[in-house]
């Protein structure tokens, strides 16, 4: 077996060369995605502590890369989560335009095995590095598409293959990318997930901004280390390196003064599809405007402050998630939507620019801009809370017929637990129907978005058939599954069009022959015939139109589908013995 001594000799006698494309352009320059898995094959080939593993395809046909460093060189996840360390997951070039995390990752994984002083970080932590993400986006390569940005000399671009933003994607799951990537999350399990970036927005001083998970989204017992030792550990940890670290930029009103709002990063971005895991995220943000070596630089040590961090409370940090897994699993009420609480905050040191106002040379209007000259450091509020808007009561189980394939494939590629109808089987269910949605008029990321969307509870019972699915919420992942099929969240399923076929009537009548059916139900009625004439007397529109007269009546009859508008996934509320295969 080789060892990190042997290793090392090889280094110094100059066997080969480790230096990085970024080092030997003395910071000017970025690996390419040809570069960066060649010089990814050479460590493998000379540390046995370090391996190169394939995943799936992306969409532009080339594997998942995923670099594993293990100091004892043992690869299996399943043995390194019994050995008690942590895993870390570093994901690079989501956007391949941002890509200082694929040049600090390579130095990093060098100066693991180099550097002494660097070899005890792995003591109690293993690091998983995905190189580029978006390898679609990364092969499309130039120096110009990000105009608001300082170096490198080229870069790739935001879109994948298929013109993707790959971080509106985790659950939506269109891209080959995104599913991949839920196959190294399964397998892997990490305890702490970084996806890095370089910002957009105001200038600042600040050469690094960071996205937290959102605390009042994240399992309590994580967020209260979240934010009570974690981030003061590592915001401290980066001002003692030379890279004093910021929130996010993300302003309440137009320039920084006027405070910061965290970042609620739903299910649709990585640290939020993490979050639904019990996995701790960050997204790392080096300023768009700091010369480019700084940038990697900034990522390097905030990268290395996390993992000096992990390796001191690996117990701690194993704990915590494994408490917080066991709790999701009991769990029943979940949050579904949320809404910031500008009525808590807290200052936070902000190092920034006076803000002015000039006339722009191109439309007479005022547009803002930064005086570098006029630097500054004070208080400004940032705003960290969210209070939940609307939650759910899980039931025992959801129940998904197999017809809706994309969605089921969707759960078992995250690796939620599914098992199916041995037989046909009647079950009585709560159901909703869809009352009121609204729908995106422009498309986004290839789909029209439902939102501000309403339902009723009803209860019947519903034929289920041999082979339908299956989905007990009993799983520690149980946040994945109410999120995604609770329609009233913002990512679920029926957010993102899975479920619109429902949304439309396959069956109508015509007005000859429905007229004296109609007519009945009124006599026969007196509520309905009540109900209707009210409607009239208030809605001049409906008096109108004696189409909607007849069709208000046909929805109260017999004919009309039950299907229409009927949300196709089911709540089990009793705890029934059904009849399941695995």
């Amino acid at each position: 077996m080789r060892i990190l001594l042997f290793s090392l000799l090889l280094v110094l006698s100059g066997s080969i060369d480790s230096t990085t494309p970024f080092e030997k352009s003395n910071g000017l320059e970025s690996a390419t995605y040809d570069e960066a898995i060649s010089y990814y094959r050479q460590l493998d080939s000379t540390y046995s502590e370090i391996k190169l593993l394939e995943y799936g395809p992306t969409d532009v046909g080339r594997p998942l890369h995923l670099v594993v460093i293990s100091s004892d060189g043992e690869f299996n996840p399943q043995k390194i989560e019994e050995s008690g360390r942590r895993i870390l997951l570093v994901n690079n070039a989501i956007h391949p335009g941002e890509p200082c995390g694929v040049d600090a990752s390579m130095m990093l994984a060098r100066d693991l095995m180099e550097k002494k002083e660097m070899q005890r970080l792995l003591q109690n932590v293993v690091v998983c590095i995905i190189p580029f993400y978006n390898i679609g986006g990364a092969l499309n390569r130039g120096c110009c598409s990000r105009a608001n940005q300082v170096g490198p000399k080229e870069y790739g671009f935001r879109g994948n293959a298929r013109n993707l933003d790959l971080n509106r994607d985790f659950i939506k799951a269109d891209s080959r990318n995104a599913r991949s990537f839920a196959e190294i999350f399964d397998d892997w399990k990490p305890d702490i997930f970084v996806d890095t970036h370089t910002s957009n927005g105001a200038d600042y001083q600040h050469v690094m901004t960071l996205i937290s998970t959102q605390k009042d989204k994240l399992h309590p017992v994580l967020a209260t280390y979240l934010e009570k030792d974690l981030e003061p550990a590592l915001y401290k940890r980066m001002a003692q390196k030379g890279f004093p670290m910021t929130p996010y930029v993300n302003t309440l009103a137009t320039i920084p003064d006027s405070g910061l709002v965290a970042y609620l990063e739903t299910p649709r971005y990585s640290t939020g599809y993490a979050a639904l895991f019990n996995c701790i995220g960050f997204t790392s943000e080096a300023h768009m405007w700091k010369p480019y070596k700084e940038r990697v630089e900034g990522t390097y040590h905030f990268l290395e402050s996390l993992l000096e961090k992990m390796n001191i409370n690996h117990k701690e940090i194993g704990l915590l998630k494994a408490k917080a897994d066991l709790l999701s699993s009991r769990q029943k009420n979940f949050p579904l939507r949320w809404e910031l609480d500008t009525s808590q905050k807290k200052d936070i040191i902000f190092q920034g620019y006076e803000a002015t106002w000039k006339e722009s040379k191109v439309t007479g209007t005022k547009v803002e801009s930064y005086d570098r000259e006029r630097p500054y450091q004070r208080n400004i509020p940032f705003y960290n809370s969210y209070k939940s808007m609307d939650s759910v009561t899980a039931p025992v189980a959801y129940l998904i017929p197999q017809a809706w394939q994309e969605v089921t494939e969707r759960l078992m590629i995250s690796g939620i637990r599914l098992k199916q109808l041995l037989r046909d089987t009647v079950l009585e269910v709560e159901y909703y129907r869809i009352t009121r949605y609204d729908t995106r008029p422009r498309p986004y990321e290839g789909h029209y978005l439902n939102y501000d969307i309403e339902t009723s509870v009803h209860t019947g019972e519903i034929t289920f058939y041999q082979g339908d699915y299956v989905a007990y919420v009993n799983q520690p992942a149980n946040r994945f599954i109410v999120e995604t099929l609770e329609p009233r969240a913002p990512d679920s399923y029926f957010a993102w069009n899975f479920f619109d076929a429902v949304l439309s009537q396959k069956e109508y009548f015509s007005p000859y022959i429905f007229d004296e059916t109609a007519h009945r139900m009124l006599q026969q009625n007196a509520t309905l015939k009540r109900e209707f004439e009210q409607r009239k007397e208030q809605d001049s529109m409906f008096a109108k139109s004696p189409w909607a007269q007849w069709y208000f009546i046909y929805q109260q009859s017999e004919l009309y589908e039950p299907s229409h508008n009927r949300y196709p996934v089911y709540r089990l509320i009793t705890d029934a013995l059904l009849p399941l295969r695995e």
